[in-house]
């Protein structure tokens, strides 16, 4: 199967390190390598560092391309400064989510723009139409590391000579390092502090050499799917796709429509964000043990006979809770915190509860 799967560059490196592999959006992955548990508890207690290669990675140039930006993205990225970054989403003319995005801005007429694996060839389409040759496409030339967790401070000052609070949360630095040009974001996708460093494959060989020679543990995409849940952060393709909107999703905050400036989805959206919400996405947690996955049904005790009211999104077990958790599209007089339902696992009804959103939140 590989043989029809793209390589990550540092893929020997992995494979020293005692990576298993799988397939996902059409790459070979680092599934785990200790153990999916044993990871998740190193980022939350320590710091780990995730290879996150297989995102989709555009750089746009030009003194027009934050207007241009604006007109295929949910957010006015273009009223940010050099040096700072933005989520932002790509919209159906539906207002369905085509995808979720992170847009950095490296200088004044300079960009990066992070999207998801699985939609990385139509989204550098999408930025292509909307900019033309101002967009160059750098994923397959680059590696993305992310290093996240507690001690991720003092990781990057040993290996990059980085001091992570020079850095504002949601900012953005580049500068040289063992003779290559590293980009630095203090973003990522656990719920923990870090971020994450884009640069040429030789000397992410060497940033990884470095990181792991200083204690950071090695991540699979195991434990990233499970730090994220915790963190309820969405998965495109489970929790978000075209036929969810941001509003449902709880993602309004990033849909920018009073700047009355027009973008891909923008009337749609107008209308959805006057209209009461019929369902949103919420957290359920078993209040008995068990291991969620998605597509499980969620049913509602209080309608005994009438079926699934929904199905999870996603859903897996948390090793910080110790509990199975996932989330939903609830119709709304059921998505309230406290509300009793039961969860469906393999023909048993397991009792669950809605809970705030997120499950784990860092200590301040």
């Amino acid at each position: 199967m590989t043989d029809t799967l793209r390589q990550l560059p540092l893929r020997e490196a992995h494979r020293r390190a005692g990576a298993r592999f799988a397939p996902f959006a059409g790459w070979d992955m680092p599934l785990q390598y200790t153990g999916i548990v044993q990871e998740h508890h190193a980022v939350r207690d320590h710091v780990g560092v995730f290879d996150v290669s297989h995102m989709g990675r555009v750089e746009v140039r030009g003194a027009d391309v934050g207007a241009r930006l604006r007109a295929i993205t949910t957010s006015n990225v273009a009223t940010l400064e050099p040096g700072r970054s933005r989520y932002s989403l790509y919209c159906t003319e539906q207002g369905g989510i085509a995808d979720d995005i992170i847009a950095y801005r490296l200088e004044a007429d300079r960009w990066l723009i992070v999207h998801n694996a699985d939609n990385a060839v139509p989204d550098a389409a999408r930025v292509r139409a909307a900019l033309g040759d101002a967009m160059t496409d750098i994923g397959l030339d680059t590696v993305m590391l992310a290093v996240q967790g507690p001690e991720a401070e003092a990781a990057l000052r040993t290996t990059l000579g980085l001091e992570l609070e020079s850095v504002a949360r949601h900012g953005c630095v580049e500068f040289d390092w063992h003779g290559g040009r590293v980009f630095f974001g203090r973003t990522g996708y656990t719920g923990e502090d870090g971020g994450e460093c884009v640069t040429d494959p030789a000397t992410g060989q060497q940033l990884w050499d470095a990181l792991l020679a200083a204690g950071v543990a090695p991540i699979g995409l195991g434990a990233r799917d499970t730090l994220r849940l915790e963190a309820a952060l969405p998965l495109h393709g489970h929790d978000i796709s075209p036929d969810t909107n941001p509003y449902d999703a709880g993602l309004g905050w990033a849909v920018g429509l009073k700047d009355g400036a027009p973008f891909t989805g923008r009337d749609a959206l107008a209308a959805l964000a006057a209209q009461p919400r019929q369902r949103q996405l919420a957290c359920l947690r078993l209040l008995e043990r068990g291991v969620l996955r998605s597509e499980f049904d969620v049913l509602d005790p209080a309608q005994p006979g009438a079926g699934p009211v929904t199905h999870l999104t996603s859903g897996a077990f948390s090793p910080t809770l110790e509990a199975g958790i996932g989330m939903a599209y609830l119709p709304t007089p059921l998505a309230v915190v406290g509300t009793q339902l039961t969860i469906d696992i393999r023909g048993r009804a397991v009792p669950a509860e809605v809970v705030a959103r997120p499950f784990y939140q860092r200590p301040s």
